[in-house]
């Protein structure tokens, strides 16, 4: 099926062309020209008319011309060029010839490209629903994703399709999960493993509760106290001869009773200060009966790390605690040279509010970690996806290390802007398709798909709790309730001989 023809003057990137009828944004065409067939992307349409030009001030002749008849109707369009189908795809080095046809590609060249060795099913074409949109895991896996959306626009069913599809590989997944979505999750390619977020003050550094309590880097007499409190309290924990189950709680009586000393030094006050002060904030983080959190990880499982009940500084410590020791613990494997180990240590992170976690005008030790492990861990068997619904306020480093996107409807331009700046494959024709985005569908590109793509992702066939709330049906059934509720205590008196 001829789309519509070549004109004007064309390059390596793009051409335009003009159509006798209305293509799709979105479609996959090939142009063939020089012995090759060349594969593009219907990525900017416009309909016009040469009569009916924006320059016609006079709301009467334009009515008189428009019911004259549309024979000067036009439809335009631009075709990015996405490589050659006989050679991997790979950018053609002469360009199209103007006159040249455009045709529809056809289902079976279609389905041979979305073909991969390890497929990850996101759903179909939003124009072929014939055609399945399979991507790569591998490169998801070790070259990190963005899913980014407006509220509303089916993020939690796309990430959750992507981790029951990931499931399916048995790929230990871990959720950072900051509003208790996938606690209860039901997936059926595997289980959900619910981690508490407690940390066992005996697998962290100095430097690590060091930054907790805020003692500066300046203040050497008191970080000499601290690290001694810090190691006694270790210690103490260690060896069982403690009931205090606060450890910071512990660290400040350690404090104490050296500060009863008449020639302590007043900087074991101020100390004690700063612990008392962090308290309360960080009371509920510690347990030093708990295991060491990677080694509650479950591989074929969907590990998840329920932050709901915690406020954003406990989560940012947990963050940056976790990705820590995970990329320490890999390089350690990595350099002692056993590749397995590095293999059985590789886990993919999910983190979703990924713009509280990894602020883009604040900076915290989880964005420190997220940045690092977005730069790193790519080579040590560390995954990392950063999920949002306000892209504009994620930090641009760790987003611009997302060599692949999922990006499904954003209508405020700078969220766009800046997804954009992150993304050297994201043209500005396919920037301007995203407010016009149903639910559910989504841009799709990076190194995990050989060609951008306008997927309708699927539903999700398992149970989260991430839909939105119904409001209006909850109160209208109570207000029922009540009246059911009054009229059967009605009934009863009645029958209890009292009259109304």
């Amino acid at each position: 099926m001829v789309v519509g023809i070549c004109v004007g003057e064309t390059n390596l990137n793009e051409v335009t062309f003009i159509s006798n009828e209305m293509p799709q944004v979105g479609q996959y065409v090939t142009i063939e020209y020089d012995g090759k067939k060349v594969l593009g992307m219907v990525e900017n349409l416009v309909r016009g008319n040469d009569a009916l030009n924006v320059d016609i001030n006079d709301f009467k002749a334009i009515q008189k011309i428009s019911r004259i008849g549309v024979e000067d109707n036009y439809i335009r369009g631009k075709v990015k060029i996405l490589g050659d189908v006989n050679d991997d795809l790979r950018i053609p080095r002469t360009p199209v010839l103007p006159g040249t046809e455009i045709n529809l590609a056809d289902a079976d060249m279609l389905n041979e490209i979305f073909n991969v060795k390890n497929p990850i099913r996101l759903g179909t074409l939003v124009n072929q629903n014939e055609v399945e949109v399979n991507v790569d895991a591998n490169p998801i896996l070790s070259r990190h994703m963005a899913i980014l959306a407006m509220t509303g626009a089916g993020k939690s069913n796309t990430v959750s399709v992507l981790i029951d599809q990931l499931l399916s590989y048995n790929v230990p997944v871990f959720v950072f999960d900051m509003h208790g979505e996938y606690k209860g999750a039901e997936f059926p390619n595997g289980n959900v493993n619910v981690i508490r977020p407690k940390i066992n003050p005996t697998y962290m550094s100095f430097l690590e509760i060091k930054k907790l309590v805020n003692i500066p880097a300046n203040a050497y007499l008191q970080e000499r106290y601290f690290r001694k409190a810090f190691r006694e309290a270790k210690k103490q924990v260690e060896d069982g001869t403690t009931q205090e189950k606060n450890f910071l709680q512990l660290m400040y009586n350690i404090l104490e009773v050296e500060s009863l000393d008449e020639e302590s030094d007043k900087r074991i006050v101020d100390v004690m200060n700063k612990i008392d002060d962090s308290m309360d904030k960080y009371s509920n983080l510690f347990d030093q009966y708990t295991g060491n959190i990677l080694s509650s990880i479950k591989k074929a499982h969907v590990n998840v790390l329920d932050l709901s009940q915690v406020d954003e500084y406990v989560a940012s410590v947990l963050v940056s605690h976790i990705l820590r020791n995970s990329l320490n613990r890999s390089k350690k494997a990595a350099h002692s040279g056993n590749r397995d180990e590095l293999l059985e240590n590789s886990v993919f992170y999910i983190l979703e509010e990924a713009h509280i976690l990894a602020p883009n005008k604040r900076d915290s030790d989880s964005k420190r970690w997220i940045q690092r492990v977005a730069r790193e861990g790519r080579k040590f068997g560390l995954g990392l996806c950063l999920v949002s619904q306000s892209p504009k306020t994620v930090d641009h480093d760790a987003l611009s290390q997302m060599n692949n996107m999922i990006i499904l409807r954003l209508v405020e331009p700078e969220d766009q802007r800046h997804v954009q700046s992150a993304s050297e494959s994201l043209s500005q024709d396919l920037i301007n398709q995203l407010p016009s985005l149903n639910v559910g569908e989504a841009i799709v590109l990076g190194l995990m798909s050989k060609v951008p793509t306008l997927v309708k992702i699927d539903k999700f066939q398992g149970r989260t709790h991430g839909d939105d709330m119904d409001i209006v049906s909850f109160f209208k059934d109570s207000l029922k309730k009540e009246v059911e509720e009054i009229e059967r205590q009605e009934d009863e008196l009645m029958d209890m001989g009292y009259d109304y």
